[in-house]
C-alpha cells in the first residue's frame, strides 16, 4: 500500500451558476498530481472546527502537504490588518494551525507551500510582511504574471540545509505572493532567500522533516524535474518516518 499524504484544502464559494453562494471543498489539482508522480497517494483535508476530527485527520495520514490560499489573518501574529491585507479565512487558518501540531508533534514529515510557509511560520510564533511593499529592500518581483511552470527568479540557498543537498547554492524558481515572512519562528531556520532578502524557504531545526517554500513547486514539477524531487525528497522521509513507526 502507498503512503498516504494529507493535502489541507480550503474552501470556494460559487459567484454564479445555479447555485449561487454554494460552497465547495477544494484544492488544486497540481498539488494531487504532484504527489501521485512522487509516489504518494494523496488526501484531500478539508477544513474542519473540532480538534478532535483534526487530529483524527493527523493521525490517518503519514505525510502532510499544506497548500497555498488566502492571507494570514494579522491578528494572529498580533498585528492589525492593514489595508494591502487580503480577506482572511479565520477557520482554515485555526483548522491548519491544530493540524501542524498535531502532525508534527506525532512525528511526521510537512511540506508546506507559500501560504503554508506563512502559516507554518506563524503557528509556531513568527511574523509576516502584510505586503511586499513593506520590505524597503525589496526590488524584485514576487508575482509573476508568466506562465505559472515557467521560474520567474533566482534563489540562494544555505548550506548545511534539506534543500542546499537538493538545490546546491542556487535554484531558479516561480514566484506568486505578496508576503513574506518577517520574523522567523523559534526552533526554525532561513534555509533560502531571494537575492533582495526575502526569505524564501523554512525548515524547522532536528532531524524531523519539516520544510516550508514560498514558490510553488507543485506548478513546476511536471516540467522541472528539480521540482518534482522536492515532493521525492518529502516522500523519502514520509516513508522513513512510517518506517520507524512500524519498527517501535
Amino acid at each position: 500500500m502507498g503512503f498516504l499524504i494529507g493535502i489541507s484544502g480550503s474552501i470556494i464559494v460559487d459567484q454564479g451558476g445555479r447555485f449561487p453562494g454554494y460552497k465547495r471543498a477544494y484544492v488544486n489539482n497540481d498539488y494531487i498530481e504532484s504527489t501521485a508522480l512522487s509516489g504518494g497517494v494523496p488526501f484531500i483535508l478539508p477544513v474542519l472546527k473540532e480538534e478532535e476530527m483534526i487530529k483524527a485527520q493527523a493521525e490517518s495520514i503519514d505525510g502532510l502537504i499544506l497548500s497555498g490560499g488566502q492571507d494570514v489573518n494579522p491578528l494572529l501574529y498580533g498585528e492589525e490588518p492593514t489595508t494591502k491585507t487580503g480577506s482572511p479565512f479565520l477557520a482554515r487558518d485555526q483548522s491548519e494551525q491544530l493540524l501542524l501540531k498535531h502532525v508534527i508533534d506525532q512525528g511526521k514529515p510537512v511540506l508546506a507551500i507559500c501560504r503554508g510557509l506563512q502559516i507554518l511560520n506563524v503557528a509556531y510564533g513568527g511574523t509576516l510582511y502584510q505586503d511586499m511593499s513593506d520590505i524597503k529592500e525589496s526590488f524584485i518581483k514576487h508575482d509573476q504574471y508568466n506562465n505559472t511552470s515557467d521560474p520567474s527568479h533566482s534563489i540562494m540557498i544555505k548550506d548545511g540545509t534539506r534543500l542546499h543537498d537538493l538545490y546546491g547554492n542556487q535554484a531558479l524558481i516561480n514566484s506568486f505572493h505578496h508576503q513574506a515572512i518577517k520574523d522567523v519562528a523559534p526552533g526554525f531556520e532561513v534555509s533560502a532567500w531571494a537575492k533582495d532578502g526575502v526569505i524564501e524557504a523554512i525548515e524547522k531545526q532536528g532531524e524531523q522533516f519539516v520544510v516550508g517554500v514560498q514558490w510553488h513547486p507543485e506548478m513546476m514539477a511536471k516540467e522541472h524535474i528539480s521540482m518534482l524531487n522536492l515532493f521525492k525528497l518529502f516522500m523519502e522521509h514520509v516513508q522513513q518516518s512510517a518506517r520507524k513507526k512500524v519498527s517501535i
